[in-house]
C-alpha cells in the first residue's frame, strides 16, 4: 500500500498494490492490520455505493456533524472522477483550504477523509461509480452541505453541472457555521 500526504493534514491518498495476469487484477482495497502498521485506526460501520450516469454530475460538498461524523475511505470502482475536499475545521490554519484527487477505476487510488471536512466530487466520465466506507452510520439529522461553487475550487469543467436540488440550495462556505472545531485551536 502506497500512502501519500497532501497539502491538507490528515488528508491521505491510499494506492493499493494490484497484482494482475490476464484475467484482470486483484487489489486489497483495506486491511485493517496493514493500516494500522501505518497508524491508521479507524472501524468502518457502512459502505456506500453511487451510480452518476452524466459527466459532469457534481454531488457536495457534503458533511456528516457530530455526534455522528463520519471518516471516509472513497474510491472509484468504474469510470473517473475528481475527489475534492475542503478543511471546515473552525481555528485550523488551513480553514476553508481545498484539495482534489484524480480517482478512476483505472489508477485504483483512493482517497482518505476524516471528519472536519467537505466532500465532493465532479464525474469525469459517463457511468462513473463511487464506493465508499464511513465510520458512523448516515444519520439525516447530522447531514449538511456547503455550495459547491463557494470555496474556490477548480473543478477542472466547463458548463453547467448537473446538481441535486440539496446541493443547488446549500449555503455558500462564507454563509456556514462549522460543527467542526481544530483539534490545535486555543
Amino acid at each position: 500500500m502506497e500512502i501519500e500526504r497532501t497539502a491538507l493534514s490528515g488528508i491521505l491518498v491510499l494506492t493499493p498494490a494490484r497484482f494482475g495476469d490476464v484475467r484482470g487484477f486483484f487489489s486489497e482495497s483495506w486491511n485493517r492490520r496493514t493500516l494500522t502498521d501505518f497508524g491508521i485506526e479507524l472501524d468502518f460501520v457502512q459502505d456506500n455505493h453511487s451510480l452518476s450516469a452524466r459527466a459532469g454530475t457534481v454531488r457536495g460538498l457534503h458533511f456528516q456533524a457530530p455526534p455522528h461524523a463520519q471518516d471516509k475511505l472513497v474510491r472509484c470502482g468504474r469510470g473517473a472522477l475528481f475527489d475534492v475536499v475542503v478543511d471546515i475545521r473552525k481555528g485550523s490554519p488551513t480553514y476553508g483550504h481545498w484539495t482534489g484527487v484524480d480517482l478512476s477505476a483505472e489508477n485504483g487510488k483512493q482517497l482518505l477523509v476524516p471528519t472536519g471536512f467537505l466532500h465532493g466530487f465532479v464525474t469525469r466520465e459517463p457511468d462513473t461509480e463511487i464506493c465508499y466506507k464511513c465510520t458512523d452510520y448516515y444519520a439525516p439529522d447530522c447531514d449538511g452541505a456547503v455550495r459547491w461553487d463557494s470555496c474556490g475550487i477548480d473543478w477542472g469543467f466547463a458548463g453547467d453541472p448537473i446538481l441535486s436540488d440539496k446541493d443547488a440550495i446549500a449555503p455558500a462556505l462564507a454563509e456556514f457555521d462549522s460543527p467542526f472545531l481544530w483539534e490545535g485551536a486555543a
